[in-house]
């Protein structure tokens, strides 16, 4: 005889909170219902190990799911430790206590406290209710004196006991499927749930009447690295990712203090993504006891590493009422520390012992790694060993250098790093500001990725020696290195009053476009530079704002002179001799808008052709008279004093940033 049971009056508010607001797919009420069936013969398992008079003590242990579309209706069945009258109220009716309301209340006055509480409520099994408009459950005890006993709710305000006829031990959830979900009575649909959602359920799972289980059972993360074969990593990973080109790498670890967890991860091949892939987000995939609990977890690695793929799946984590949020437990920050650890030291073991594969990972990945050593500034002694970069040490494109590397080379009596921003390795081994380098035989470092405009910011000094822009104007290398090559010098420099006249002709002519004009002590072949007088990180941010498509204004740069270059020498002739006026300034402007070019600044460098024309006008004997220059309108007419706005640097979007990876092969 059936016995009718009320819930409290909070109940269906409650259920409504479970069933609406914890949950973001309606399929995971079979991963929940077949995670208890699970653990409901993990139990028996533990109890058997004491105990051999339990009901059915030959049966199998596993779990069946049955559908009968006409009846609209879904059976999950396992033969674990079942349940007697007593156990299914305060297993299945313990939503009904006094705390219910409490927790209600706690909802509305604290969201974030609910998976502190929730637990004991046994809500996973309540999702049932997404898809299911009743549920009946029909459970017998593994002790043999035990009666079977049936358990029936509609969600509402109520529930009922009766007992039942069970002759096998275990318990079955019988879902009456709303009109809307009768693909839930679909095998194939059912199947697919259970690869995604169950595949390493250590018990066997049989759908309908298929002999052969439909999951796996066994986590290949979980075996004996010695034990998997190259193939099966590669054939796993192309499962999760869809990316049949394979990965680059994989890290397969195993830990039993002082925590118990099992990883699996892949650096993939490239950081383009596959148009074909299933994962869609960044994050690993979380696994509790092998149930799957987050198909994006993003608390297990800092974000400079959400490139890595893979599986981590632990023993001993703590999890809130839906498994989908995991609780912020010592455990959790405990497990990142150990993976990212992981992690950084297989990056650096490959770069020591296998350097033409980590520059490929590096080519791919190198600018998250630059990301992190500027937002994750207490990861920086791991990160600083895993960069690489081209230099002028032997200007060869295709090679790449450490830190460590480039300071093993220093120069005589060097206590500096020296690094060069350009927007590619072209421009930049072209720049002006290289002159004396080069001369003195100093290396320099590339900085030419668009998220290397922020290094700056983090990488401002590596083992004692700081980081210097060749674009400094506080540069002074007199007692650095040795000039290898006076001869490229020929030109005695301009008299003191003849290059003042000069300097003020230019400053006139520029007006507060630049912070000043003054003599240059490192110029050597090239007539001009444009240095920074501020020395802090923020000087890049117009390049990290034009990177990101913001609004940004031009940085106002002092513009230094070569006293010793012909062109200056002209120059100064011509004002001297109070030369063509309009051809002077053309003059002086197009060796402004030549400097912001050559730092990679120029607004529109499409707008100097005219000015170049008529300049190759005059220079293969036109009269300068005939010649419009008066006509010729400068694109940076107006001041631009910049101010450097700040950003948050969480906001760069790396994949669109690195648009185009560094290719180690490319020249």
């Amino acid at each position: 005889m059936s016995e009718q049971h009320t819930f409290q009056a909070e109940t269906q508010q409650l259920l409504n909170i479970l069933i609406h607001s914890l949950y973001t797919e309606k399929e995971i009420f079979l991963r929940e219902l077949i995670s208890n069936a699970s653990d409901a013969l993990n139990r028996l398992q533990f109890e058997m190990l004491t105990n051999d008079a339990v009901q059915d003590a030959q049966a199998e242990l596993e779990i069946h799911i049955e559908v009968d579309e006409e009846a609209n209706t879904l059976t999950i069945s396992d033969s674990g430790i079942g349940m007697n009258r007593e156990e299914i109220v305060a297993g299945l009716g313990t939503i009904a206590k006094s705390g219910a309301k409490a927790f209600i209340e706690a909802m509305a006055d604290k969201p974030e406290s609910a998976a502190d509480i929730i637990g004991q409520f046994g809500v996973g099994f309540y999702s049932a209710f997404m898809v299911a408009k009743q549920v009946d459950v029909v459970s017998r005890s593994y002790r043999p004196e035990d009666e079977a006993v049936k358990w029936s709710a509609t969600g509402g305000a109520s529930y009922s006991l009766e007992a039942a006829e069970k002759d096998a031990r275990g318990t079955s959830v019988t879902l009456h499927l709303k009109e809307d979900e009768k693909e839930f009575t679909r095998e194939f649909r059912l199947k697919d749930i259970i690869r995604r959602h169950s595949d390493y359920v250590a018990f066997p799972i049989h759908v309908g009447d298929d002999e052969e289980p439909t999951n796996k059972q066994q986590a290949i993360w979980r075996r004996s690295p010695s034990e998997v074969e190259d193939e099966e990593y590669d054939s796993f990973y192309k499962m999760l990712t869809m990316d049949f080109a394979g990965a680059r790498h994989h890290i397969h670890m195993r830990a039993d203090v002082p925590m118990q967890f099992y990883a699996l991860l892949y650096l993939p091949g490239s950081a383009e993504q596959n148009m074909f892939s299933p994962r869609k987000e960044p994050g690993l995939q979380l696994y509790a006891r092998k149930v799957l609990i987050e198909d994006y977890n993003r608390d297990l690695l800092p974000e400079y590493l959400s490139f890595v793929q893979g599986v981590v799946d632990s023993e001993d984590l703590p999890l809130s009422v839906s498994r989908e949020s995991i609780q912020a437990t010592r455990v959790m920050a405990g497990l990142k520390k150990t993976v990212t650890r992981r992690v950084l030291s297989e990056l650096k073991r490959m770069a020591k012992n296998d350097r033409d594969k980590y520059l490929g990972v590096f080519g791919e990945f190198g600018a998250y790694l630059k990301q992190g050593l500027v937002i994750e500034n207490e990861d920086r002694s791991d990160l600083e060993p895993l960069l690489y970069f081209q230099t002028t040490y032997d200007d060869d494109p295709s090679r790449y250098y450490s830190l460590d590397e480039v300071v093993e080379r220093l120069s005589e009596n060097q206590d500096e790093l020296y690094y060069i921003i350009a927007d590619d390795y072209g421009s930049g081994s072209r720049s002006p500001h290289l002159d004396a380098f080069r001369q003195r035989g100093i290396e320099v470092l590339y900085f030419t990725h668009p998220v290397d405009a922020m290094l700056p910011m983090g990488l401002t000094d590596f083992k004692g020696h700081k980081l210097v822009s060749v674009d400094s104007a506080e540069l002074d290398l007199d007692d650095v290195g040795q000039v290898a090559d006076e001869a490229q010098t020929p030109e005695a420099p301009l008299e003191s009053d003849s290059f003042a006249a000069l300097l003020a002709r230019v400053k006139s002519r520029l007006g507060e476009r630049v912070s000043d004009v003054r003599e240059s002590k490192t110029l050597v072949g090239s007539p001009a530079r444009l240095v920074s007088e501020d020395d802090s990180g923020n000087r890049y941010m117009y390049r990290i704002n034009r990177l990101l498509d913001k609004d940004y204004e031009l940085p106002v740069k002092a513009l230094e002179l070569n006293p010793r270059h012909p062109l200056m020498h002209n120059l100064s002739g011509l004002i001297a001799a109070d030369g063509d006026a309009d051809l002077i300034d053309a003059v002086v402007e197009q060796v402004f808008e030549t400097a912001l070019l050559q730092d990679g600044i120029h607004p529109d460098p499409s707008s100097m052709a005219a000015r170049l024309t008529l300049l190759m006008q005059a220079a293969t004997g036109s009269a300068t008279a005939d010649l419009s220059f008066a006509d010729v309108k400068t694109v940076i007419s107006e001041p631009t004093i910049a101010e450097t706005p700040q950003i948050d640097l969480s906001d760069l979007n790396l994949e669109e940033a690195d648009s185009e990876p560094i290719d180690n092969d490319e020249s």
